[in-house]
């Protein structure tokens, strides 16, 4: 118990790149995140993925409800657009995902510590063949010590500790690891 409400503007979280992929043509696509609130019982994000942006097949640790706010995810159940909620049960997963033309922005909160896993990666790689794309490694997000050393699947790229995170004009104040 906190004694009272935690009340934060976006404005004060700071982004992070959460997935890049390098197509063919040498554009990139990112889903950035920030990460509102996050406990060992809930974390409460807000992102924005760049138009064509990519997300694998993967489900997380904990209930988690998508909102989504602005822009569309293309996926396996159709165009999803502004105004669209999706719930899923622990142990669901979803995707591939791909941001529409416009990008798309959510908000989304998972019960839980919200540790990704993911599907199968050779039909991750494939979906990104398909694209022509690349999954680029990141370097760590920031994670609270709770998590521990570990909090997402290799099929992300994600969390490489000898990587450095290079400042990035489209979003400033982006977390600097």
């Amino acid at each position: 118990m906190q004694g009272g409400p935690r009340i934060k503007h976006l404005d004060e979280v700071p982004w992070f790149e959460a997935m890049r992929v390098r197509f063919d043509d040498g554009r990139t696509a990112s889903i950035w995140e920030k990460w509102i609130e996050y406990t060992p019982r809930y974390l409460v994000f807000y992102n924005k993925w760049e138009p064509g942006a990519l997300a694998p097949y993967h489900g997380h640790h904990g209930d988690h409800t998508i909102f989504i706010l602005e822009g569309e995810l293309i996926g396996p159940d159709g165009v999803l657009g502004a105004g669209t909620h999706m719930m899923l049960d622990w142990g669901d997963m979803f995707g591939p995902w791909e941001a529409g033309p416009e990008g798309a922005v959510l908000y989304c909160v998972i019960m839980g510590t919200g540790k990704f896993f993911g599907g199968d990666p050779a039909d991750w790689e494939s979906f990104l063949a398909a694209k022509g794309a690349v999954s680029e490694n990141l370097p760590r997000p920031p994670r609270p010590p709770f998590v521990g050393d570990s909090l997402s699947d290799p099929i992300l790229k994600l969390g490489r500790a000898d990587l450095d995170s290079e400042p990035d004009e489209r979003f400033p104040g982006k977390v600097q690891m």
